[in-house]
């Protein structure tokens, strides 16, 4: 039978051991996206990252994006470098669907048997085409992230919306065609 005494040390042992144990100190990875230019800017290209961050052992992901097909036109995926640091990875861009906005189900995997990555990087770069102003939600769906043990980690995921503006160029022929009519008043006024 164990004393007052035993039983403390007992809990206090098994609380330290918790504490100290690896699930205690570990973060729930964050994916989201960053994009190059804010806003971004119609008849330009933008490069937007599909970006993890605290995350352990990733040995593969997958994920799917939607986005505003009449702002933006997805023109390639390409793998990001973070997966690539800790071996040989095998990449699929998806299914891409510019009509409805959608990248499907792109993934990426470390190839053997190795520890999967650890900290943060980019996964997928997406370039896009700016066809017009408005704004565009990029909305991540279908995310999974494996670790070498193919065990799912939970996953935090930030969505992001971008705005894309008319190109300077509309804006000096808009100020210059202001500036004419201005003047052609004041011509007829005199």
């Amino acid at each position: 039978m164990m004393s007052g005494q035993d039983f403390k040390r007992a809990g206090c042992a098994a609380l330290l051991a918790g504490w100290l144990s690896a699930s205690a100190w570990a973060q729930t990875p964050v994916v989201s996206t960053v994009v190059s230019a804010t806003p971004a800017v119609v008849g330009a290209p933008l490069a937007v990252d599909v970006r993890i961050s605290g995350v352990t052992d990733l040995f593969a992901y997958q994920f799917s994006l939607a986005f505003n097909p009449a702002v933006l036109q997805l023109t390639s995926i390409v793998e990001g470098a973070f997966l690539p640091t800790a071996g040989a990875t095998l990449f699929d861009g998806g299914a891409v669907n510019n009509i409805l906005g959608t990248v499907t189900l792109a993934n990426g995997a470390l190839t053997g048997f190795v520890p999967g990555a650890n900290g943060n990087g980019v996964l997928a770069r997406m370039n896009f085409s700016v066809t017009r102003a408005g704004t565009s939600s990029l909305t991540f769906s279908d995310v999974i992230l494996l670790d070498s043990a193919l065990a799912t980690m939970t996953a935090q995921v930030n969505n992001n919306v971008l705005t894309a503006v008319p190109e300077p160029a509309s804006y000096a022929l808009f100020a210059l065609g202001l500036a004419g009519l201005v003047a052609w008043r004041q011509r007829k006024a005199v």
